[in-house]
């Protein structure tokens, strides 16, 4: 294995956009040839990540059309990391500068757009790390060479970026200095075991920052269901709420929305068994119709029924949007504890149409 990686770093020194007999060679090692010698242990790599050997996934890339200046390959779940855009994984990196090739405990740090693939914000990226590296460090102390940071010397490529501030940790490779393929193995699957601390620890997550909202998967699969298609679970994205801690997030965020009013010196009823929003308040002669949301994410989206748009436009500028986002929900024991959250109000609240996202329509067909 070192000497292809000594190969292929030695090609980046001719990197090119279009596909040159060198860029031709590059694509070779990288999609074929170090994947191939990858294979060879992936009985190994399974039992160490903790997967079936049906869903480990080795590939590399090198560019579709134009050649990208970082190449890759990376070692995957096909559950948990179905494409190079989502979830997290082991990647090698090669250095535009052809000085050294990392392995990295890396992670998706693009997001389709519904036209694009565009760089996810850099907050959420480093709110990604900061949820990971907790999870590993006591295995990092094990093992030596470990880093926190990459360098990847990127001239012409954004991408790079990404996969700097992506890495949860990483181990270098020098040119000048490229162990042996035991070596390389080795590292492969000491690194495969933090991927699998990853993978657990997702599992049982209430929410991984960065992932989609748990409520709002629910509602996407739902709408997929009602009209005939196929529901297709989103990977990495923990586990869904069942309804004991649906209701527990609710009593927990209408509870604190409550104090928060009534520290305010509003008078607060409760109306959500009866009405499309959740609190009635009065304060002399005013007014609020309140709508709240709780939810284990940072809050940027939050699921709304057609009833409770309809009506909150009415209500409107009566009205208010409560969300308490952060909550913290805990599962070990029975029934299900949640604690914290951080409360958000708005008011007046106006629901603009561009803020809205269409999950599923109803068609009137005329029959």
């Amino acid at each position: 294995m070192d000497v292809l990686f000594a190969e292929a770093l030695d090609l980046q020194l001719e990197w090119a956009a279009h596909n040159t007999p060198e860029m031709q060679r590059r694509g070779v090692l990288v999609r074929t040839e170090i994947p191939e010698r990858i294979r060879a242990h992936v009985d190994e790599l399974a039992t160490t990540i903790g997967v079936p050997l049906s869903d480990l996934g080795v590939e590399g890339k090198d560019g579709t059309g134009l050649k990208t200046e970082i190449p890759w390959i990376r070692v995957f779940s096909r559950e948990e990391s179905p494409r190079a855009t989502t979830g997290w994984y082991l990647v090698y990196l090669f250095s535009a500068d052809g000085e050294r090739v990392y392995l990295s405990l890396n992670q998706g740090t693009t997001v389709w757009t519904g036209m694009d693939f565009a760089p996810r914000q850099p907050a959420e990226i480093r709110a990604r790390v900061a949820w990971a590296r907790p999870l590993v460090e006591d295995l990092l102390a094990e093992w030596g060479g470990i880093q926190a940071d990459i360098k990847l010397a990127a001239r012409k490529t954004r991408l790079a970026e990404g996969y700097e501030a992506g890495n949860v940790t990483a181990i270098e490779y020098r040119r000048d200095a490229l162990p042996g393929e035991s070596a390389f193995i080795d590292d492969l699957l000491y690194m495969g075991n933090l991927l699998g601390e990853l993978y657990k620890a997702g599992k049982t997550a209430s929410y991984v920052p960065g992932d989609t909202p748990p409520e709002v998967i629910e509602v996407e699969e739902a709408a997929a269901r009602a009209a005939g298609r196929r529901a297709v679970r989103a990977r990495g994205q923990g586990i869904r709420l069942n309804a004991q801690e649906r209701r527990a997030l609710e009593r927990h965020s209408v509870s604190m929305a409550t104090d928060y009013f009534q520290a305010q010196g509003w008078s607060v009823k409760d109306v959500g068994a009866k009405e499309s929003y959740d609190l009635l308040l009065s304060r002399g002669d005013e007014r609020l119709h309140v709508e709240v949301k709780g939810t284990t994410s940072r809050g940027e989206q939050v699921v709304l029924t057609r009833a409770e748009v309809v009506r909150q436009r009415a209500l409107a500028p009566h009205n208010a949007l409560v969300v308490v986002h952060s909550i913290k929900l805990d599962r070990a024991g029975d029934p299900v504890t949640v604690s914290g959250g951080t409360l958000c109000c708005t008011s007046p609240w106006y629901v603009d149409e561009t803020d809205l996202s269409v999950v599923s329509y109803v068609y009137r067909t005329g029959l």
